[in-house]
Formats: structure tokens, C-alpha cells, sequence
């Protein structure tokens, strides 16, 4: 199908679903809400189909007035800014029209686990943790800590929280895999630099509509929560332990005082993790399939490199080197590696459509 026909087709849809809005004829409260939403989608499509058509005809009638000579520089001068202008409208119509992940509109689970390098490997895992902290609250997300293992020492051996909000997953989808640390650390008296790393996986959260948990797949273990050191942080048997008996999936949690609390926060993490199981499943193949791919997800993938001594940030999968390793651990500057790997990956999904 040429872009002309699938851009009529998209038109046509869109004055469909504005007529049927507008009659209310034969339309419940559960459509009007589907076809409200379908709208909203396409609204923004349909005004830079417009666009890009008013710019292609301006164009061609430019050309035309360039045989008149009083008109010549000025249509000239129309002519090729039009140009110029027109494949930059038609990409960004081509990016509109890529097929949607459909968890990217979905919140997301966050969990940051302390990988090879002791105390150094934790520390840093905490402040990855702080990082998307203050960058969820950049964007106006709330960010829920839902289980935290600290080490007592400021460090964690594993941490993890609900981030919710408008467009997280898509956003943070590509954080997933081996963040690897060089610097000197604090207890180092020779000044030697080591390395070290911390593994994320970013889940999108999954309902209870898409993975039904079902009481005789899943064995519940209630056990004393224990603090850094090992010591009882508790005196009764709050801290709650969920195992999907078909996968062997297991999900602790003892983060809060409350058996109960720390059951259902163990239960969302299962069906997260259940949920990203299954797209994993299913993207398998179209993974395969692809030449190269921007963000795998796979947690043993070593994606990005925080040099402290060098003060930069190297993301390994699209080759991005940033001098400003405080502004992205802060937070402030982590939009500039997160815009990248976005665009990357559509400009890899648009070179496979070719």
C-alpha cells in the first residue's frame, strides 16, 4: 500500500468515527469512550497528512510559477524551502504511522539489582535507583517504591518501585540491561580505579485482565522480614515470598509491616514479570528477523558505561558518548540519551519498512 492510499484510508476513518460521535446513533457509553480514544490517536496523524499535503501542492504550484518571469525568484525561493521541508513532513508522518508497542502507554515496574563489584556494585545500584527517581519526578511521574534491599551502608543489593505516569514505559523501555561503572571508590586507598555494575529491567505493568493468576499455580511462603546485617526488622512473619509453581517464578517482598500489603505488592511484580515473559515470547521472532536491534531488553546485555574519572557516559548500543555524567545521574541530562535511543530505534523500524 502507497502512502497516498494508507493516508486516505486514515482520513476517511477519521471523519467515520466524527460522524458517528457527532449522530450518537447505535453508540454506547463503552464505544463512545473506545471511539473518543481512536479520535484523540488519529487527530494528530490526520493534521500532518494535511499538512504535508499542503505543502507537496504548494510545491507543485511554485514549479508552475516559475515560468513566469516577474514571479521567477520568488517562487524560486518557495519552491526549494518547500523541498526541503517536504521529506522532513513525510518522515514524521512515517514515524506517526510505525506499528505501536502497546505497552508503551502502560506504567512501568522498575527494579535495579546490585550485579559484580561488592559494596561498590551497590552503592551505585542506589544511586541508579535515586537517578530514575529525580527523573520520574522531571517528568511529572509518581514514583512508588515498592521493595528495597538496602545494604545499611548506603547501597542496595535490589530495589524496586511503580513508576506512573503518562508514556513511562515507552520512555524508560530501553534502560533494561548491564550499567557498568568505572570510577575509585570511596574504600580504595590507592587511588585505583575499579569497575563495577548494576542490572535494570524495566516491566510494563501488567493488569489483572492480562495475566490471570490462578490460586493452585502459586505457593505463598510467609517468613520474618530481615534488615541489612540480617538482623529482625520485624517480630512477625510479615515479609511474604509468591511462586508460580508452571514457571518457577519467584516473588519476594517484605518491604512493608503488613502481610497483606507485601503479598499484593509480590503478586504485581509476578504479573509483571509474567506479562514481559509472554512479549518476550512473542517479539522472538520479529527480533530475529531484525538486522540489529536498539533495545533487546535481555538484562545480560551491557548497554551503557558511566566513566566518573573521563566524567562521561557512553551508551554501547547506539555509539553515544555524553561529557556530562553528573547532569545524567542527576537526572537533568538523561532525556538527551533516552530522545537517542528512541530515535535510533525508529529510524531502524523505518529502514526495515523500505
Amino acid at each position: 500500500m502507497n502512502l497516498d492510499t494508507q493516508f486516505d484510508k486514515l482520513l476517511y476513518r477519521h471523519d467515520e468515527i466524527r460522524a458517528q460521535l457527532s449522530s450518537g446513533d447505535g453508540v454506547d457509553s463503552q464505544s463512545i469512550q473506545r471511539l473518543s480514544k481512536e479520535l484523540s490517536e488519529l487527530d494528530p496523524v490526520v493534521e500532518a497528512i494535511l499538512a504535508f499535503r499542503k505543502a507537496r501542492d504548494e510545491m507543485v504550484e511554485a514549479a508552475a510559477m516559475m515560468a513566469d518571469p516577474d514571479m521567477k525568484d520568488l517562487a524560486e525561493a518557495e519552491f526549494y524551502a518547500l523541498k526541503e521541508q517536504l521529506p522532513v513532513l513525510e518522515r514524521n508522518l512515517q514515524i506517526m504511522l510505525l506499528p505501536k508497542d502497546e505497552a508503551d502507554e502502560r506504567n512501568a515496574i522498575l527494579e535495579v539489582r546490585a550485579g559484580t563489584g561488592g559494596e561498590e556494585a551497590a552503592l551505585f545500584a542506589a544511586e541508579l535507583f535515586r537517578m530514575y527517581e529525580r527523573y520520574a519526578g522531571l517528568h511529572g511521574w509518581r514514583f512508588e517504591v515498592m521493595e528495597v534491599n538496602d545494604t545499611g551502608i548506603g547501597g542496595v543489593k535490589e530495589a524496586s518501585a511503580t513508576v506512573t505516569g503518562r508514556n513511562v514505559f515507552a520512555r524508560l523501555k530501553f534502560e533494561s540491561g548491564v550499567h557498568r561503572v568505572q570510577r575509585v571508590p570511596a574504600t580504595e586507598t590507592q587511588g585505583r580505579i575499579h569497575t563495577s555494575a548494576a542490572t535494570v529491567a524495566v516491566l510494563p505493568e501488567a493488569e489483572e485482565v492480562d495475566i490471570q493468576l490462578d490460586e493452585k499455580d502459586l505457593r505463598f511462603d510467609v517468613y520474618r522480614s530481615q534488615g541489612s546485617g540480617g538482623q529482625s526488622v520485624n517480630t512477625t512473619d510479615s515479609a511474604c515470598r509468591v511462586t508460580h509453581i508452571p514457571t518457577g517464578l519467584a516473588v519476594a517482598c517484605q518491604q512493608e509491616k503488613s502481610q497483606h500489603k507485601n503479598k499484593a505488592t509480590a503478586l504485581k511484580l509476578l504479573r509483571a514479570r509474567l506479562y514481559e515473559r509472554e512479549r518476550a515470547a512473542k517479539d522472538a521472532e520479529r527480533a530475529a528477523n531484525r538486522k540489529s536491534q536498539v533495545g533487546s531488553g535481555d538484562r545480560s546485555e551491557r548497554i551503557r558505561t558511566y566513566n566518573f574519572p573521563q566524567g562521561r557516559v557512553t551508551d554501547h548500543r547506539i555509539n553515544l558518548t555524553l561529557y556530562k555524567i553528573d547532569a545524567v545521574m542527576s537526572g537533568d541530562a538523561l532525556d538527551e540519551v533516552v530522545e537517542a535511543l528512541i530515535a535510533a530505534d525508529q529510524a531502524e523500524r523505518l529502514a526495515e519498512m523500505q
